[in-house]
């Protein structure tokens, strides 16, 4: 059901709103994945924050949408004289007049000033068995491989997979690689990989299919501490290459 302005592809003012279920709702911005889409994830990510609505439950931003999760009897005690008479008794209808009437108000809401993460990485070798893969598939030798992927920023656009996994934007096309045939079962934390158009790394050991070109010696996720995740939705990363007796020496200081 639609609830507001219908999306215009090149409109980013416009939005979406759709039910997910019968106690959330996803407001979509488009299908255009960039930075000025995912400014708007951003603003709307960032007021939900600050001003959640009686009865919502959490948030889930992505690459072009949020997710509102939401308490239907919450919602309909506190906002039933939100909406229109004849869809009062539709949680849905409550919520999508709630969030329509909040990203109308988004207008030029700021967001944060983007925080750069520097994540060391050490490249090939062990840590990056499929460095020359990646190389050979691009016609391109290792080390102009890790110059590249070490030279460019990278905006975090969400959360998912694994635990502060993070999906990056902003790899060249040039050091792009297919996933792996057959996927590892364990790839371990730390990793750095490659997969298609995306690079990104593994917080926590899973199995994976991507290529793998280096690893960090930092931790992307320590379940104890808050936030858990090192990384969150908005800020830049940028990696650069440490030797390794430098990430040797990253491990010891842990310990």
């Amino acid at each position: 059901m639609n609830n507001s302005s219908p999306y215009q592809p090149d409109d980013l003012r416009t939005f979406e709103i759709v039910p997910l279920g019968d106690s959330a709702l996803s407001v979509v911005f488009g299908d255009r994945i960039g930075p000025e889409t995912h400014k708007r994830v951003r603003q709307l990510a960032l007021y939900l924050e600050r001003q959640p609505f009686h009865g919502m439950i959490e948030f889930v931003p992505a690459f072009t949408s949020v997710a509102v999760y939401y308490d239907v009897m919450a919602l309909l005690d506190k906002h039933a004289n939100v909406a229109e008479p004849r869809h009062r008794q539709f949680p849905f209808q409550i919520a999508a007049a709630l969030m329509d009437k909040i990203v109308r108000q988004l207008g030029s809401l700021p967001v944060q000033q983007a925080k750069t993460v520097e994540i060391p990485v050490c490249y090939g070798g062990e840590f990056g068995p499929d460095l020359e893969t990646v190389a050979e598939q691009n016609g391109l030798t290792p080390q102009e491989v890790i110059d590249i992927h070490s030279g460019a920023d990278y905006l975090v656009y969400m959360l998912g997979f694994a635990p502060g996994f993070a999906y990056l934007g902003g790899m060249s096309e040039r050091i792009a690689a297919p996933r792996r045939q057959t996927p590892r079962l364990a790839i371990p934390a730390g990793t750095v990989g490659i997969a298609g158009k995306q690079t990104g790394v593994y917080p926590i050991e899973t199995p994976g299919g991507w290529q793998l070109i280096g690893r960090t010696p930092m931790e992307l996720f320590l379940p104890k501490s808050w936030p858990p995740a090192l990384l969150e939705a908005g800020n830049v990363v940028r990696f650069y290459p440490i030797s390794r007796s430098e990430f040797d020496g990253w491990e010891e200081s842990r310990t």
